[in-house]
């Protein structure tokens, strides 16, 4: 949790890497391969929401599939792949605060949640685009990163109201677009986003107010293509009881999901660096953007799943 939000964590893999392959002592290219492809299934690991994390490390490990005369050759190829990838993934969130920024007009209230850096650039590229609004940021426990967000909102002169995520639906009525951003986007369009998303979905769509999602491409998840879920991070407990009071409470367990599941009937428009989607459009990104097929799923024979 020292990096948060889907993009960044992206990057930091796909950095991590990249040093780990520079780093890489021997001429041995097996071994290589072996060591790189050992520390991008440990990388994958660590978060298992933040399907970014597999697809970066998915885009640039690819470079290394091809035939090479030395390790030397490898880790140059790498590291290309690497400098693409990043440089690829800061432009994405600039275009998508661009398109993003075309859905808010004068006059706007926009309701954002948790620390998104794509849904933050629609805000900020509106800004600075002259459109005058105001936002509405939600506190975001246990981890409180509102307060990161309020902190970007202010420092960019956005006026901006903080309140405590329940009383989203209290001010909704007030609410002209939402916009938040995503750590898994499935292949039918549901979008899985920090805890609160999918209440604030749905105090939306009660209200009759536009929703969208910020995502850059690498956020699609392939394998739902399959049919298989998307795991829901659960961290400890403690974040929201504390050990010493948890042991004068013998009965009482607390649950502390990070993510939650937003139907894509919720959803009116998924914003990309490709444009903006309806979310029945998911497959499209997955296979003409990310690469995808299904056939990339299956199970050599003779191999166990």
């Amino acid at each position: 949790m020292e990096i948060r939000g889907a993009g960044r964590i992206a990057r930091a893999a796909v950095s991590a890497l990249g040093a780990h392959s520079a780093a890489f002592p021997s001429d041995d290219l097996a071994e290589y391969r072996n060591e790189m492809a050992r520390a991008a299934a440990l990388l994958i690991d660590t978060r298992p929401t933040a399907v970014s994390l597999p697809n970066a490390v998915h885009k640039v490990m690819r470079s290394l599939s091809g035939e090479f005369p030395s390790v030397s050759s490898a880790q140059e190829q790498f590291f290309r792949a690497c400098q693409s990838f990043m440089h690829a993934s800061e432009e994405a969130v600039r275009r998508i605060g661009e398109v993003g920024a075309r859905h808010i007009r004068d006059g706007d209230v926009v309701l954002t949640h948790c620390n998104s850096e794509a849904a933050l650039a629609c805000l900020l590229q509106a800004r600075k685009s002259g459109v005058s609004f105001s936002a509405i940021a939600t506190e975001v426990r246990p981890g409180n990163q509102g307060y990161l967000t309020i902190r970007v909102l202010n420092d960019a002169g956005i006026p901006t109201r903080f309140i405590v995520d329940s009383a989203v639906r209290y001010f909704m009525k007030e609410v002209d677009t939402v916009i938040v951003g995503a750590d898994a986007v499935s292949v039918n369009g549901a979008v899985v986003n920090k805890i609160g998303t999918s209440q604030i979905a749905l105090s939306a769509h009660e209200a009759r107010t536009r929703f969208l999602v910020a995502a850059e491409t690498y956020k699609f998840a392939p394998r739902t293509i399959i049919g298989e879920f998307i795991e829901i991070e659960e961290r400890d407990g403690t974040e929201l009881l504390p050990a010493p009071v948890a042991k004068t409470l013998p009965h009482v367990t607390a649950r502390n999901p990070v993510f939650d599941v937003t139907p894509p009937e919720y959803v009116d428009l998924i914003v990309t660096e490709e444009g903006a989607i309806p979310p029945q459009m998911a497959y499209i990104i997955i296979r003409d953007y990310l690469g995808w097929e299904i056939g990339d799923f299956q199970v050599p024979a003779g191999r166990r799943a």
